[in-house]
């Protein structure tokens, strides 16, 4: 009888958990949705940002053409040397393989550049990625807790500008960001960005980015470094939240599968428990059975 009690113990024990894996996934569920619906929102506004500065960039070439000096250290990529990596993980784990998706992949360009002979930092965002560089003793130049899990644009702005101010008095050259993005309900997606300098093919985007455009000041110039601010904060900002979709999409595959291993356990725990207590009575009828015989 003690092993049917602790087969039953074993069971409740299962279906408690099973019950939390549940309700776990229903709560990713709806905050998955408002993440995702956030983020559609806000595609428009990005879209938009990125077209003005593509146009802008375009009209700083034109000046440039023209014997007139610009700093468009933005759109530089050359003589690149110290590089910052800015990476997102969750606040929370749960969630399967989302955030050493994101540290493997934030090693290995780590590892890149320190072998191409370039001077790397970091800089992280999530608690499971401070614990991580934590543990391994690599140093981070700065961390934050808290933001990935309820980003506002404020707080993005906040920790972005730190790293725009390096990159504008020239501390870094480059700044690479490195999130897991969202796909779909079921597919999370690596992203690798270029913060800094900005791509060609965010400049290429410009559809006749000169004849339409009307600056003031007439110098495009004193309005680079303003727009170009706001262009990197709101992709940082665009980033937290396209990751803390992919996180909630994450965490409901990973209690989903937890909810059905559960289950396939209190079937097979039920199982065990069954034959163990038919065991039981076979035994019994045959020590009664015996006793029978034995006074005959």
């Amino acid at each position: 009888m003690a092993n049917l009690k602790n087969i039953q113990r074993k069971i409740k024990s299962v279906q408690n958990t099973g019950k939390i894996t549940k309700a776990m996934k229903l709560v990713s569920t709806a905050k998955q949705k408002k993440a995702v619906d956030l983020a559609k929102a806000s595609e428009m506004y990005a879209a938009k940002l990125q077209d003005v500065l593509a146009r802008i960039a375009a009209v700083v070439k034109k000046f440039e053409l023209s014997g007139e000096h610009i700093n468009s250290r933005y759109f530089n990529k050359e003589g690149v040397k110290n590089v910052e990596i800015l990476f997102v993980t969750a606040d929370k784990g749960l969630c399967g393989g989302f955030n050493a998706q994101t540290l493997k992949k934030t090693r290995a360009i780590y590892k890149e550049l320190l072998s191409e002979g370039k001077n790397v930092r970091l800089r992280a965002v999530g608690r499971k990625g401070v614990d991580f560089m934590r543990f391994n003793k690599i140093s981070v130049v700065d961390s934050v807790v808290g933001l990935s899990s309820a980003p506002t644009y404020p707080k993005a702005a906040e920790v972005i500008s730190k790293a725009f101010e390096d990159f504008t008095n020239g501390t870094i050259d480059n700044i690479v960001l490195v999130y897991n993005g969202y796909k779909n309900m079921i597919t999370q997606e690596m992203r690798v960005i270029s913060l800094l300098p900005i791509s060609e093919d965010v400049i290429a985007d410009a559809a006749d980015p000169v004849s339409s455009l009307t600056t003031e000041p007439d110098h495009p110039g004193e309005i680079l470094d303003a727009l170009v601010k706001k262009y990197v904060e709101f992709n940082f900002y665009y980033a937290l939240i396209d990751s803390l979709a992919a996180e909630h999409s994450a965490r409901m595959q990973a209690m989903d599968a937890a909810n059905k291993n559960a289950k396939q356990m209190v079937f097979d725990l039920t199982l065990e428990y069954n034959k163990a207590r038919q065991e039981a009575i076979t035994t019994e009828l045959i020590e009664i059975i015996s006793g029978m015989e034995a006074l005959n």
